[in-house]
This record gives C-alpha cells, sequence and structure tokens, in this order.
C-alpha cells in the first residue's frame, strides 16, 4: 500500500507587492512609502510551501500565466520543496498577483487581482497521479468555489480528509460545506459563517462550538490573542498566542494552515497540532522565517 505521506493544496498563486508604509492610507489620502519589493504569495501557494518547510510533501494543484510573474511563482515553488507538475501555465491570462501595503506596526492591507487562479484546469482533479500519495487536501477561497468543490468530492470518493481555509470570507454553499472535515477560520470569517461577534478567546471558543455544529472540527484564530477549537473528540480547546514583537503579520495565517496540515497528516494529537501551528506562525510573524526565493 502507497504511504500517505502528502498534502495536495488546491488554491492560489499571487505574485505580491509588498510597500512598507509608515500608517495605511485612509480614502482619498497618497501615503508615501519606504521601499517596495516582491514576494511569492497567493494563500495557496504559502500553504503549500509551509507544508514543505514543516517537513512534509506538499503537491500544488493551481494556475499561473505565461508570463514573468508566472515563471517567478512556479520558480517559487519549486525553491520551497512543492511538486508543481499540477500547476498549469495558462497562455493569455495573467498570473495573478496582489499589492499589500505594510504600516509600521505589521498590520496590512492588501488588493488581489485573481488573473489565472479563476481559470484553473479541471481535468487533473481526475488525474490518479495528481493523488498519489496524499493523505490530506487543503482548500482556501481565493479560487473559484467550483474547483473547491471538485477536489473535495474527488477527496471525499478517495477517503481522503478535507480541510479548508475559509479566507477571503464569502457564502459556503451546502454541498461544499458537507465535504469538509476541517474548518479554519478567523474572527472576521467567523462572524460571517454566524457566529456572534468574536473578541477574545472566550468568544472564539463559543464561535468554534456554534460552528461545529456544521464541521467535524473548527479553529477560530483571533489573530495575537491566540486560537480556540473544538472537535468532538477533544471538545473545547483553546491556545494563547505566543508572545513576539511583530514584524510582519502577512502570511501568518499561511504558515499556521500549512504547519496545521502537516501535522494532522502525521497523525499528531490536534492539540499539538495547533500549538505547532501557533508556534510557525508566530515565528513568522516575528521574522525568523526564511522567505521563498523564486
Amino acid at each position: 500500500m502507497t504511504a500517505l505521506d502528502t498534502v495536495l493544496v488546491a488554491g492560489s498563486l499571487h505574485y505580491d507587492i509588498l510597500v512598507e508604509a509608515d500608517h495605511l492610507p485612509r480614502r482619498d489620502e497618497t501615503a508615501v512609502g519606504r521601499r517596495w519589493y516582491p514576494k511569492f504569495g497567493g494563500k495557496g501557494g504559502n500553504q503549500a510551501v509551509a507544508v514543505a518547510r514543516a517537513g512534509v510533501r506538499a503537491r500544488m494543484l493551481g494556475a499561473v500565466g505565461a508570463d514573468d510573474f508566472g515563471r517567478h511563482l512556479r520558480a517559487g515553488l519549486q525553491a520551497g520543496g512543492v511538486d508543481d507538475r499540477f500547476v498549469a501555465t495558462l497562455p493569455g491570462v495573467g498570473s495573478g498577483m496582489s499589492v499589500a501595503i505594510l504600516d509600521a506596526a505589521g498590520d496590512y492591507a492588501a488588493t488581489i487581482v485573481s488573473g489565472a487562479n479563476l481559470a484553473v484546469p479541471t481535468g487533473p482533479i481526475l488525474d490518479a497521479a495528481l493523488w498519489a500519495g496524499v493523505g490530506l487536501v487543503v482548500l482556501q477561497n481565493e479560487v473559484p468555489e467550483a474547483l473547491n468543490l471538485a477536489v473535495a468530492r474527488q477527496a471525499r470518493a478517495r477517503g481522503i480528509r478535507t480541510l479548508l481555509n475559509a479566507a477571503p470570507a464569502r457564502e459556503l454553499s451546502p454541498d461544499l460545506a458537507a465535504l469538509i472535515d476541517v474548518l479554519v477560520v478567523n474572527a472576521v470569517e467567523a462572524e460571517m459563517m454566524g457566529a456572534a461577534e468574536v473578541r477574545g478567546l472566550d468568544a472564539a471558543a463559543e464561535a468554534a462550538e456554534r460552528l461545529a455544529g456544521r464541521f467535524d472540527c473548527v479553529v477560530v484564530t483571533a489573530g495575537g490573542e491566540g486560537l480556540a477549537a473544538w472537535t468532538a473528540k477533544e471538545k473545547r480547546l483553546i491556545l494563547p498566542a505566543e508572545k513576539v514583537d511583530v514584524v510582519s503579520t502577512h502570511g501568518a495565517g499561511d504558515a499556521f494552515i500549512g504547519t496545521l496540515a502537516a501535522n494532522l497528516l502525521r497523525g499528531v494529537a490536534f492539540a499539538e497540532c495547533c500549538r505547532r501551528a501557533s508556534k510557525a506562525a508566530a515565528l513568522h510573524v516575528a521574522g525568523k522565517t526564511a522567505p521563498v526565493v523564486g
């Protein structure tokens, strides 16, 4: 029997342009930045690299354009140790990209242009080679729900668990929700899915328990405060965040997801999975994670 040693990440790839400024601009304001630089990104790409950094095989299903951004993104996957055989290069379609502004406190705001992420081919989903060794699937909301639904259906048919990082927030269809084994959301996303306002870890725990009526396992992250989770086995879990000096919060959630997925695949106890994922996010926020070279 083939060992289930691979996490399949189906999702987005973005060429990120980061701008550092003292503060985020207000409406109609032109803020002056200090510097800008490119960065490998997209929730899917970042999470796949985080899986590989956690020591687990990562495979990516996605798409880039036939352009310089796309070449940079593919090089980033390869440099990060991710299997990119199922990342399509689409002629006539621009690669996904984003512009993010980081303020002096390390917070950020971003705008994405999805490009090729809206046209990921679905044919490979039926390819047995895509699924070889896969023991866990990771999805996000930066690609069309139709793609997530097709991947989740194949995963369920093959007896593979599916983790959905429901970000950015959008309405989740009942068909997709029924195929999700692990749901990870932040406070805003939890509220948009029907939880009460999330202020603090106790509220995050209540939100996780409420959402657990629809999902087997729910994790609600609360930024610098930590996380709360609910599972049928462990019930309520509250984990305060490790306190670190913030360099940048950009990509911290993806470091969390990738590390969580890698440890779930290994069969690590759920509470310990969350602790390791939180540690990875804290290191990322503190600027102690090496950038992806692409």
